[in-house]
């Protein structure tokens, strides 16, 4: 005789399924964006739903998901429904002039909302400092920033964010950076100039992250220091290494918190170089660091070399975030005014009697 299974393992396959369909909607909008030398992955939903009820206190909790509540009857979004939040960066060679150009940066949110009616909103709310345009095959809300425009003046490097765009990627998910990014996204939208499939496999090597980050800094470096020419003469690369590419990302794992890190090293002896250097510098001294939950973290990061990486890993109890959140949103104490010092009375100039 069959058993029927019971309603717990039901419940958990169920959330199981939820959770990995979650994490593959997740990868399969995020391999739809541009190129980007270093990407910033948070998990709101997360967070919020997860994370912040064990170490925040309850009414401050209260009062934040009432805060929320207020969110979704006025714009229609509640941020603990928002699935992940993304920051990219793309350098740039120089220009012909051999001028640095500032990189691109643009931020993606998705989740359970309606991109089209966020846009609307933000139009009617802006009116006339909004224009519209259409960009291939999408419409792009485009908004000139003074303040930046008049920085900009005095710091050229601003140039290239006097005007900030968004645009609705999907019909759930909103794209707002500088413009020449926002293009690059309604492109990459299409089928032109996608992420490559290797930082995004980097960035969600765990899908079940509250936040992760992988980048390329020394392919960043190279382009945007002429390594590889400039915009308008372009140079073969001499250097066609991994190196210093990064992947971080921070875990909830029952009671504790886990931090994941790894670096590329390009070999296998520089791995183990690196991790014995890194590993010597850990076990000095830590009393100089006056925070005692930083030392404590310090203290328990393994670091070993695995292949052509140097694996980084910490473990600590979520009770130590609690701790230190509580102490720093604790009210302080109010000085205990000081007694004045008494005024010493002003001394009365001397009369000196006049000789006849």
């Amino acid at each position: 005789m069959k058993r029927k299974p019971s309603i717990l393992l039901l419940l958990i396959a169920f959330l199981s399924f939820v959770s990995a369909a979650s994490a593959q909607t997740a990868s399969t909008a995020l391999a739809n964006l541009p190129e980007a030398d270093m990407l910033i992955y948070l998990s709101p939903q997360r967070i919020l739903n997860d994370a912040l009820p064990k170490v925040m206190p309850a009414k401050e909790l209260n009062e934040m998901q009432a805060a929320f509540a207020d969110l979704k009857r006025g714009v229609g979004v509640d941020p603990s429904t928002i699935e992940y939040v993304v920051l990219a960066v793309r350098f740039h060679k120089p220009a012909a002039d051999l001028s640095f150009v500032a990189p691109d940066v643009m931020a993606v949110v998705g989740g359970d909302f309606s991109s089209e009616s966020l846009l609307t909103l933000a139009q009617l709310s802006l009116q006339d400092k909004v224009q519209v345009e259409k960009h291939g095959t999408k419409t792009v809300a485009i908004m000139k920033v003074d303040e930046i425009a008049r920085e900009a003046e005095k710091n050229p490097l601003l140039k290239p964010f006097i005007e900030v765009g968004a645009v609705a990627l999907t019909p759930n998910s909103l794209a707002i950076g500088n413009m020449r990014y926002i293009n690059a996204a309604v492109a990459a939208a299409d089928g032109t100039g996608r992420l490559k499939p290797e930082t995004l496999q980097s960035l969600m090597r765990d899908p079940n992250v509250l936040m992760a980050a992988t980048g390329s800094p020394l392919g960043a470096f190279a382009r945007s220091f002429g390594l590889l020419g400039t915009e308008a003469t372009p140079r073969d690369s001499r250097c066609e290494s991994n190196f210093g590419n990064f992947y971080s990302a921070a875990v909830i794992s029952g009671a504790n918190v886990s931090l994941r890190g790894a670096m590329n090293a390009d070999n296998p002896d520089t791995a183990k170089i690196i991790t014995n250097l890194l590993s010597s510098l850990l076990k000095t001294d830590l009393a100089p660091i006056p925070d005692k939950t930083a030392q404590a973290i310090l203290q328990s990061l393994k670091l070993t070399a695995r292949d052509n990486e140097v694996m980084i890993e910490a473990d600590f109890p979520l009770q130590m975030i609690a701790d230190l959140v509580r102490e720093q949103t604790k009210p302080k104490a109010e000085a205990t005014p000081t007694s004045a010092p008494k005024k010493s009375s002003p001394r009365r100039p001397v009369q000196r009697k006049r000789r006849n």
